[in-house]
């Protein structure tokens, strides 16, 4: 998909938690978001944050690693937003709960920087990358 503007980025993200709101499994469920800096990843999860219900104004986690967003859908529970940028080595994740969190049914966890701690990723987890277009606030998100 294509975005020519933050807006239009954040209308993709609103728009692709819906479709994860419909989903009748309270299996967790794990989005992976790759791409360079400046590429509509926050941007996309600040519309997905809003699709879920959150008021909050969303910002990434470089710093604290994790930001956690109680949700009050009958489908799901929980959101982690996840910035994976500064992570070193997987075995990092231990101090931060990591498998726990993802454990917890009925929870959603984006995740930017995935590629850091793919050894510690689960096996079902869905990709997406994202990439500067050619013209100035273009984006192409691509769903695998």
């Amino acid at each position: 998909m294509t975005s020519n503007s933050p807006s239009k980025t954040k209308e993709l993200g609103f728009n692709f938690a819906k479709k994860i709101l419909k989903e009748k499994s309270s299996c967790p469920i794990v989005v992976g978001l790759k791409g360079d800096l400046g590429s509509g990843k926050t941007t996309f999860i600040q519309g997905f944050a809003r699709g879920l219900g959150i008021k909050n104004r969303i910002m990434s986690p470089t710093f604290i690693i994790f930001r956690h967003y109680l949700l009050r859908k009958k489908s799901r529970a929980h959101l982690f937003h996840m910035d994976a940028y500064r992570i070193k080595k997987s075995s990092e994740l231990k101090h931060l709960n990591f498998e726990e969190i993802l454990s917890l049914p009925k929870s959603v966890m984006l995740i930017e920087w995935p590629e850091k701690i793919k050894k510690a990723l689960p096996r079902k987890i869905r990709w997406l990358e994202f990439r500067h277009g050619k013209k100035e606030n273009e984006r192409v998100i691509i769903f695998k």
